[in-house]
């Protein structure tokens, strides 16, 4: 992998990582691609980062019908979820895939870069 996708890929994980969004799993296999960088282990583990990225990016459709639901509600309370379904729906009119939040937008900047990731 060449200097500058890596740099931008590292970047783009330690916002990941940093994102209260972020699940546990996002954060282990982040971790486990940086701490193999440099080593004959960072293709396989660039692969498994790859691979929870995909799992646990969330679609707008599926933060719309999550955050609309009993579950949703309970999770975030009425008065966020009102918030996060205006503004997931403003978002999805504007042509958005994916959730906004800064681990959903990490990962969808490094999953655009997915190819040149693999073939690199």
């Amino acid at each position: 992998m060449n200097k500058d996708l890596h740099g931008y890929v590292e970047n783009e994980t330690r916002c990941l990582m940093e994102a209260p969004s972020c699940c546990r799993e996002a954060r282990e296999a982040a971790q486990a691609w940086l701490d193999a960088a440099g080593t004959a282990g960072e293709k396989e583990a660039l692969r498994k980062y790859l691979v929870e990225l995909e799992e646990d990016i969330t679609p707008v459709e599926g933060l719309i019908a999550f955050a609309g639901s009993k579950d949703g509600i309970d999770f975030f309370g009425k008065e966020t979820t009102d918030r996060i379904l205006q503004h997931a729906r403003e978002i999805q009119e504007s042509g958005a895939k994916y959730c906004d939040c800064s681990a959903c937008a990490a990962a969808e900047a490094i999953l655009s870069r997915k190819e040149e990731l693999l073939g690199s």
